[in-house]
C-alpha cells in the first residue's frame, strides 16, 4: 500500500471519509495522497479502493462525482472493481477481434450520452489515449468501435479513460443495450413526472397573482404564494433539472460547450433570480416559466428519446435472433439428444432444429427437408427450399419439417455474425454530413452565447424587470438540439429500413455517396447473371476425348472460387479427378497447374494462347458466335479443348436497369468475359456501355477515369473477389450477399437478398434519407434564426422557449421517422 504516514493536526478538518463519505471514527489513522493532499480515510477498506483508484490513474473519479456511494459496498464502483477483468482473453472473445498483429477492435457501448457535444468529447479525449489509433461513436445507437495497440494501451485502460470524464463504456451486447435503454426511459419518465407535478402546482400558486387585480390581494398573501412557489420547484430543479446542471459542469470543467451548458444557464438564473427576489420581495418571480420550461423541455427529449430507440431497435435485432440452447445428437444417426447452450457446439456437431426454431449456426443439412425464413438476414419473405446437402445459416427459421444440421461454423466465424460486425461498423463510422451538423452545432453553442448575453444587457438598461427573462428565453429558444439529432437520427432510420429490406450498410457515408451516385458500373458474372455457369458444349482438341477434357478442366479449377470454374467443376460429375500441383492462380485470367507431369493452363483463349505459345485455335471463332463465355485449357504440346458456359440474366436486373434509366443515371458494364458476351447481356438489359475481356487493373483503370470527371460520383456493383480492387476504387461500392468474404468486406453495401430490385429502392431511400436530413437542417436553421430574433426582442417567454425548443428537436425525429414506412419491391 503505497500511503504515507503523517500527523493527525494535518488533516484534522477532515470529519468524514473522503472516499465514501460516513463518518470517521477517532480512534483510526487511515490516509491515502489525493491530488497533492492527504485523504483521510474511515477504514482500512476504504484506504484499499481509494489507493487502487489513485493507482489505476483513475482520481478524476473524485473529482467529477456529484454524490457520495449509497452503502459501504458500493464505494468502489463496480465497474472500477471489474475492470482488470475486460483484459483477460477469454473474457474478450464476444466483443473484441484481432484487426493485425497487435491491434484489437472492440465494440462497447456507453452510457451516459446526451447530446453530439458528449459523442465528441468522449471521441477526442480516448482518441488523445496512447495507443489508440481509431474511435467512432454513434449518437443514436450510443455505439462506440474503438480500436488500439495491445502492446501501448490495455482495454481497461480505455474503459477507465472514459470513466474519467463522467461516462461509462460496457461491452457491447444486445441484452445490455436494452438494459441501458429501459434504465434510461425510467429515470427520465420519473424527471418527467416530477417536473410536471411541480409545474401543475405552481400554476396554481401563480394564476391567482396574474388574475388579482391591484389591491385585491395583500403583499403577504402574495409572499406567501412566492414561498409556496419556491418549495415545488426546489425538486424541478434540484432532481428533474439535475442532469442538466451536472453536464453543464462537466463541460465547463473539461472546457467544451455542450448542449446543456445554455439550459443550464437558462434554468440555474432564472431560479436564481425568482430566489433572490423572494428573499428581498423583490418585483419578479420566474418559478412557473422555469417548472414549465424544465417540464416541456425533459417531455420533448423523453419522447425523443422513445423514437430514437425505436428506430435503433430494428437494427439491434440481429443481436438477439440466435437460440441460448440447442439439440445436440452426440451419436447421431443415433437421434438421442442433449440440450447443449448453443455456446458450446462445435464444428461438425450434429444439431437437430424442429419447425418453428431458430437455426443455431452455420452449416448442411444431412438428414429431412423443408423450408426456411431467412428475411431477417436477407430481406426475402419467401420460403426457401431446403434439402440434404444444402446450407442452413445461423439466424434463419425452420418452417416446416425437422431437419438435421452438421455444423460448420459457430461464433465469430458465422454469416450472422459477419453481418453483425458490418452493421456494427457502419453505425460508428461518422458520415461527413454528421460531422459538419457537429462542427456547426458547436459555433452555434458559442454564438448562443454572446448573443444572449448581449441581449441581456442591453434589456438591463431597456427595461431591467424584463432583462433576465429575455436572457433565458434567447438561451434556451435558441439551443441546437435540433441541429445535432437532424442527421443520426434519419441515419440510423433509414439503415434499420434498408437492412429489413435485404439491403445491409456496411459504412456511414453509404447513404450519403448512394444518394449522390450519377454512374452505376456493374459487374456481369454473378451480379447481373445468376453466376450459375452451365457448360453447354466441349470441344475437344488434338485427338483427347470430351471425358478427359473434362476431368482436366476440373481439376484445374478445383481450388478456384470463380462462377466458371463451379460450372467446370460441377459438368465433370463422378468423374475421378487426376491430380494436380503447382496451382497458381492469375486473377483475372486464369490458373495453371501440373497434371502428371504436364504443365497446363485453363483461362482466357488469350492468356492460354500466350502462355503456350499457340495462336488461338480455329474452333474459337465458332463458339463465341453461339454465345456464352469461352473457356481454353492448352499445354506446352498445344491446345487440349475449348468449353463453352452458359449464363443468364437475373429476373430483377432488368427491373433495377429499367428504374436507372428512367433517372437518366448512365451505366456500364464491366467483365473479363468475352466482348460478345459482355455485349449480348448488356444489350438484353438496355446498357449501352459494355466492355469486355478486362483485367482487374483495367476495370480499377475505367473506374479512376469515370472518377476523372467533374462531380462525377461512381457506384460499383459486383461480387467477386476479382472485384475487391475495384470495389475499393468506387466512390460507394455494392456487393451480392453470396459473393466472396473479400468482396463483401470491401463493399460499402451487401445485397444479402442478391435481389437488385433492391439495390434500386435502396437508391431511391438513400435520396429520401438525404433530402430529410436537409429538411432537418432547414428546419433547425429556420427555427433558431426566426426564434433567436424574436426572443432578443422579447417577444418570447421562457416557457414559450422551452416548448420550441423540445418541439423543434421532436419534429426532426418524427420526420426521420418516416423512413421507416418501406414499400416492398421486387419480390
Amino acid at each position: 500500500m503505497n500511503t504515507e504516514t503523517v500527523s493527525y493536526s494535518a488533516v484534522e478538518e477532515d470529519r468524514d471519509c473522503y472516499h465514501c463519505g460516513l463518518p470517521i471514527p477517532p480512534e483510526t489513522r487511515h490516509y491515502v495522497r489525493i491530488d497533492g493532499r492527504d485523504r483521510r480515510m474511515c477504514c482500512i477498506g476504504c484506504e484499499a479502493v481509494a489507493q487502487s483508484i489513485v493507482d489505476n490513474g483513475l482520481i478524476d473519479y473524485y473529482r467529477h462525482r456529484d454524490a457520495m456511494p449509497e452503502t459501504r459496498r458500493e464505494a468502489m464502483p463496480l465497474e472500477l472493481q471489474e475492470l482488470g477483468l475486460f483484459d483477460h482473453p477469454d473474457f474478450q472473445k464476444s466483443f473484441v477481434r484481432p484487426v493485425g498483429e497487435h491491434e484489437r477492435e472492440a465494440s462497447l457501448i456507453l452510457e451516459g450520452i446526451t447530446c453530439a457535444a458528449c459523442v465528441w468529447l468522449n471521441e477526442q479525449h480516448v482518441a488523445r489515449q496512447d495507443g489508440v489509433s481509431a474511435v467512432e461513436i454513434n449518437y443514436a445507437t450510443r455505439r462506440a468501435r474503438v480500436r488500439w495497440d495491445e502492446r501501448k494501451i490495455r482495454l481497461s485502460d480505455i474503459l477507465a479513460a472514459v470513466q474519467a470524464i463522467g461516462y461509462r463504456a460496457y461491452p457491447y451486447d444486445a441484452e445490455r443495450s436494452e438494459q441501458i435503454a429501459h434504465k434510461e426511459r425510467r429515470s427520465m419518465l420519473w424527471r418527467v413526472f416530477v417536473a410536471g407535478f411541480g409545474m401543475m402546482q405552481v400554476m396554481m400558486y401563480a394564476f391567482p397573482v396574474y388574475v388579482a387585480g391591484e389591491g385585491d390581494m395583500s403583499a403577504e398573501m402574495e409572499l406567501l404564494m412566492r414561498w409556496a412557489s419556491l418549495l415545488l420547484t426546489l425538486p424541478v430543479v434540484l432532481y428533474s433539472a439535475a442532469p442538466f446542471f451536472q453536464r453543464a459542469v462537466r463541460d465547463i470543467r473539461l472546457r467544451r460547450l455542450g448542449m446543456d451548458v445554455p439550459v443550464a444557464l437558462g434554468v440555474g438564473s432564472a431560479f436564481l433570480a425568482s430566489l433572490w427576489a423572494t428573499l428581498t420581495h423583490g418585483p419578479e418571480v420566474y418559478f412557473d416559466s422555469v417548472t414549465m420550461f424544465v417540464f416541456f423541455l425533459l417531455g420533448g427529449r423523453y419522447l425523443e428519446m422513445l423514437a430514437r430507440q425505436k428506430a435503433v431497435r430494428g437494427v439491434e435485432e440481429l443481436g438477439k435472433v440466435l437460440p441460448a440452447f440447442a439439440d445436440r445428437l452426440p451419436a447421431w444417426p443415433d437421434q438421442t439428444s442433449e440440450r447443449v447452450p448453443v455456446s458450446q457446439l462445435l464444428p461438425g456437431d450434429r444439431v437437430r432444429v424442429r419447425p418453428g426454431e431458430v437455426v443455431p449456426a452455420d452449416g448442411v443439412v444431412i438428414e429431412g427437408q423443408g423450408e426456411t425464413n431467412e428475411s431477417l438476414l436477407t430481406g426475402e419473405s419467401r420460403p426457401v427450399s431446403k434439402r440434404i446437402g444444402d446450407v442452413l445459416t445461423g439466424g434463419s427459421i425452420n418452417i416446416s419439417s425437422p431437419l438435421i444440421l452438421r455444423v460448420d461454423q459457430v461464433g465469430d466465424s458465422t454469416r450472422l455474425a459477419a453481418i453483425r460486425r458490418l452493421m456494427d461498423r457502419a453505425a460508428t463510422e461518422k458520415p461527413r454530413i454528421a460531422a459538419q451538423s457537429d462542427r456547426v452545432a458547436v459555433i452555434f453553442i458559442v454564438t448562443l452565447l454572446v448573443l444572449a448575453t448581449a441581449t441581456g444587457l442591453a434589456w438591463y438598461f431597456i427595461d431591467p424587470q424584463r432583462a433576465l427573462w429575455v436572457f433565458v428565453s434567447v438561451l434556451v429558444v435558441a439551443c441546437p438540439c435540433a441541429l445535432s439529432l437532424a442527421t443520426p437520427t434519419a441515419l440510423t432510420v433509414a439503415t434499420d429500413a434498408l437492412a429489413r429490406m435485404g439491403v445491409l450498410v456496411t459504412r456511414g457515408h453509404a447513404i450519403e455517396t448512394l444518394s449522390n451516385a450519377n454512374h452505376f458500373v456493374f459487374d456481369k458474372t454473378g451480379t447481373l447473371t445468376y453466376g450459375r455457369m452451365t457448360l453447354e458444349e466441349v470441344v475437344p482438341l488434338a485427338g483427347y476425348d470430351e471425358t478427359r477434357v473434362r476431368a482436366l478442366g476440373a481439376a484445374l479449377e478445383q481450388g478456384s472460387e470463380h462462377p466458371v470454374a463451379a460450372g467446370l467443376r460441377g459438368a465433370a460429375g463422378d468423374a475421378v479427378l487426376p491430380p494436380v500441383g503447382d496451382l497458381a492462380a492469375v486473377t483475372g485470367q486464369g490458373v495453371s497447374g501440373c497434371v502428371e507431369g504436364q504443365q497446363m493452363w485453363i483461362g482466357r483463349p488469350d492468356f492460354v494462347a500466350e502462355a503456350i505459345g499457340r495462336d488461338c485455335p480455329a474452333e474459337l471463332a465458332s463458339l463465341e458466335v453461339r454465345g456464352g463465355t469461352v473457356v481454353a485449357l492448352g499445354a506446352r504440346e498445344g491446345w487440349i479443348g475449348l468449353f463453352r458456359l452458359a449464363d443468364v440474366p437475373r429476373a430483377e436486373a432488368a427491373v433495377l436497369t429499367a428504374r436507372l434509366s428512367a433517372s437518366a443515371i448512365p451505366m456500364s458494364v464491366l467483365s473479363g468475359d468475352a466482348p460478345q458476351v459482355v455485349g449480348r447481356v448488356a444489350g438484353q438489359l438496355g446498357i449501352v456501355d459494355a466492355h469486355g475481356g478486362m483485367t482487374p487493373q483495367g476495370k480499377q483503370a475505367y473506374i479512376a477515369g469515370l472518377q476523372g470527371r467533374p462531380g462525377a460520383v461512381v457506384a460499383m456493383v459486383g461480387d467477386g473477389v476479382n472485384d475487391a480492387p475495384v470495389l475499393a476504387q468506387a466512390h460507394v461500392s455494392v456487393a451480392m450477399g453470396g459473393g466472396t468474404d473479400l468482396a463483401r468486406n470491401q463493399a460499402d453495401i451487401v445485397l444479402l437478398s442478391e435481389n437488385l430490385a433492391g439495390l434500386g429502392q435502396a437508391v431511391d431511400l438513400a435520396r429520401r434519407t438525404v433530402r430529410i436530413i436537409r429538411q432537418n437542417l432547414w428546419w433547425s436553421f429556420a427555427y433558431n434564426f426566426t426564434s433567436v430574433p424574436l426572443a432578443m426582442l422579447g417577444l418570447v417567454t421562457p416557457w414559450m422557449a422551452g416548448i420550441g425548443m423540445a418541439g423543434s428537436s421532436l419534429l426532426v425525429v418524427l420526420n426521420a421517422m418516416r423512413l421507416q414506412r418501406v414499400p416492398r419491391e421486387g419480390k
